[in-house]
């Protein structure tokens, strides 16, 4: 649009030159709000996929170690069974004896398991504040024009 020419939308007093018309304000507000949420999702999409690459990564080697953890476990049974023999228990009682042990521990570990799923919490803090927001947006209202801001916008005060 030409430098004084009027913008339809207007209250029909042509913006000086270099004056933007308040919907080319709004506009422009808009698109760059637009483009700043745009760039905050592009950011943590890019947190989190590196996150997840690390995750994965770390699952891996997890896994791997649990696999030869597993493997290792009737290696360790059996040679305890025969430690248990060596000191003058017979075979198969110093096989259930390893079996026992076995059985002691995983009860051990599932009884810490319990304890520890026991003292998981819900989010309290963020869904408190959750709840503020949402509150908060419930209630919000547009702020009425001052009578300044109205005769202003009608160039009716310079």
């Amino acid at each position: 649009m030409p430098a004084g020419a009027a913008d339809p939308s207007s209250n029909g007093r042509a913006p000086y030159e270099g004056e933007r018309s308040v919907g080319q304000l709004f506009a422009a507000a808009t698109a760059d709000l637009t483009s700043l949420v745009h760039d905050e999702i592009a950011l943590a999409k890019a947190e989190i996929k590196a996150d997840v690459k690390r995750g994965a990564t770390g699952g891996i080697f997890f896994a791997v170690a649990g696999v030869i953890g597993l493997a290792a476990i009737p290696m360790a049974s059996i040679a305890l069974a025969y430690f248990i023999h060596w000191l003058g228990v017979p075979l198969g009682g110093a096989f259930a004896l390893s079996a026992l042990f076995h059985v002691l521990i995983a009860a051990l570990v599932a009884f810490v398991a319990v304890r520890i799923f026991k003292k998981m919490q819900k989010p309290e803090r963020t869904i408190e504040g959750v709840q503020k927001t949402a509150e908060v947006l419930k209630n919000v209202r547009p702020r009425p024009a001052t009578q300044e801001e109205i005769d202003r916008g009608l160039g009716r005060i310079p």
